[in-house]
């Protein structure tokens, strides 16, 4: 008896199904088409200037395997209206007039990503370039949150945009403040009352400034906080410190 193996059929829809294997021809052509994207992105900038499409900034050229389709890529400035690419259309097809022309648009962290090179904290490639699959969104409060410089230069990666990288800790960060109190805080330490100076989230502890004047750093069993008559509240009875409100964003996504 013979079975029938059946493949199921993927969850997400946007997956297209697979057609064939590649053939050894398709890998060659590949590559010649490969070979010619470099000169039709050039061809494309070239177009797009005698044209007067000065705030478009065409980053890549993508053909399919056989030559059939030329897609370019490109980024504009926010804000503009979308720019009519009729025209330009024309000229690529009068270049390249075997080959169907699209052009997509793509966002400023996409262009990064294609774009690739080194990271604005030192690594050789982008974290996008590197594995990221897609673009979580990034606030303000994720570089709070974890006591980073507000800077813009200091959280902004190569793209424009806050840095990826600030949501990769952000959750740890939060789970850890609920069990800290917040700063300016009064509390009660084996040495005294004192004031919360700073908070250490990932080492559970705070700077405590004591009335003494002496700065020390006390693990989070080892504080009481005061109720608002003024009475320490025991450990096990306290609760969870008040999580900062959330900030405005004030940088783009």
């Amino acid at each position: 008896m013979i079975g029938i193996v059946t493949t199921p059929k993927p969850q997400d829809s946007s997956l297209k199904p697979i057609q064939r294997k590649a053939t050894p021809r398709d890998l060659v052509l590949r590559q010649i088409w490969q070979c010619k994207e470099a000169e039709a992105i050039i061809n494309c900038r070239t177009k797009a200037k005698e044209q007067g499409l000065a705030d478009l900034k065409f980053v890549g050229a993508e053909f399919s395997y056989d030559g059939t389709r030329l897609t370019l890529l490109y980024n504009s400035e926010e804000g503009g209206e979308k720019p009519d690419l009729r025209n330009l259309r024309r000229s690529m097809s009068r270049l390249y007039p075997h080959a169907q022309i699209e052009m997509h648009p793509l966002g400023p962290r996409d262009v990064a990503k294609l774009l690739g090179g080194m990271g604005a904290c030192g690594l050789e490639e982008r974290c996008c370039t590197a594995y990221l699959t897609d673009f979580s969104p990034i606030s303000i409060k994720m570089a709070k949150e974890q006591g980073i410089s507000l800077t813009p230069t200091e959280i902004t990666g190569m793209c424009g945009r806050l840095r990826c990288c600030l949501a990769y800790e952000y959750e740890q960060y939060t789970e850890a403040r609920k069990t800290l109190p917040k700063r300016n805080k009064r509390v009660l330490t084996p040495q005294g009352e004192g004031k919360v100076l700073d908070v250490l989230p990932l080492k559970g502890a705070v700077l405590v400034l004591l009335e003494t004047g002496v700065l020390h750093e006390y693990l989070a069993r080892d504080i009481q906080l005061f109720d608002e008559n003024g009475i320490p509240i025991p450990r096990e009875l306290a609760p969870d410190s008040e999580q900062p409100e959330d900030e405005k964003e004030t940088y783009p996504r």
